[in-house]
């Protein structure tokens, strides 16, 4: 048989959710209730400390490092302790068990288990006993957001309300006027211009914009073309009758 095989069936090979704080509990519960069959504690460290800790004092408590190198060991049931940091170390460990397989896993060791399921080729069932839970962590009361689309207005009162609350300021509330908005596209009335006078130079002047093209310099409106001074000879066409 080449090392490192597992001989133990699949349905025998279990993972108990158990956090740390309670594991003794539960290899004691296990202990109990295969007190038939040859058990072997395996931990990756302070064997010693476990073992004082157990009801069953016969109970066998190693490291890998004792369990892997015998080359005699062996056992019916193995229960490892807590999750090795290298897969092959924990298909070692399973290699020597004959009959069934525990495994005690954290909450924090859950990731330690994709190295170990993928080098078996297959997932290792997880059972939950009553009592052995992960602790639930207390969420937050976080206040459900609505799926309805919310309005410009309504857009506007969340960021007000939020911004309220982090600087401890209220924003003034601008008021716009109907007029305001009216009166910036209405057409604004114009003044007439009106011709002042000649300066120094004898150029018009006007009260308001205008250029010297357009105006005579007495300040008469400049008509839009000159009437020829001199006229030519008027020649009168009669229209002639067919025959």
């Amino acid at each position: 048989m080449a090392q490192n095989t597992i001989t133990i069936k699949p349905n025998n090979h279990c993972i108990y959710q158990c956090p740390n704080s309670k594991k003794i509990q539960l290899i004691n519960q296990l202990v109990a209730k295969n007190q038939s069959s040859t058990i072997v504690v395996v931990c990756t460290q302070n064997p010693h400390a476990i073992k004082d800790l157990l009801e069953n004092k016969n109970i066998t408590v190693m490291d890998d490092r004792e369990f892997i190198t015998s080359k005699e060991m062996a056992c019916e049931i193995l229960v490892s302790y807590d999750v090795p940091q290298k897969a092959i170390i924990y298909t070692a460990r399973v290699s020597k068990a004959t009959l069934k397989a525990f495994l005690l896993v954290d909450e924090s060791e859950q990731k330690n288990l994709y190295p170990i399921e993928t080098l078996l080729g297959r997932v290792i069932k997880q059972e939950i006993l009553s009592g052995f839970e992960y602790e639930q962590k207390e969420k937050a009361d976080v206040q459900k957001q609505s799926t309805k689309k919310l309005s410009k207005d309504e857009i506007k009162a969340v960021a007000k309300k939020r911004y309220e609350e982090k600087t401890g300021e209220t924003t003034p509330k601008k008021e716009f006027k109907k007029s305001d908005k009216d009166d910036k596209w209405a057409k604004k009335k114009k003044t007439p211009n009106k011709f002042l006078g000649k300066d120094e130079n004898g150029k018009a002047i006007f009260s308001g914009k205008s250029g010297e093209r357009n105006h005579r310099y007495d300040g008469t409106p400049k008509d839009r073309y000159d009437t020829p001074k001199k006229v030519g000879r008027k020649i009168n066409i009669k229209a002639i009758k067919p025959k």
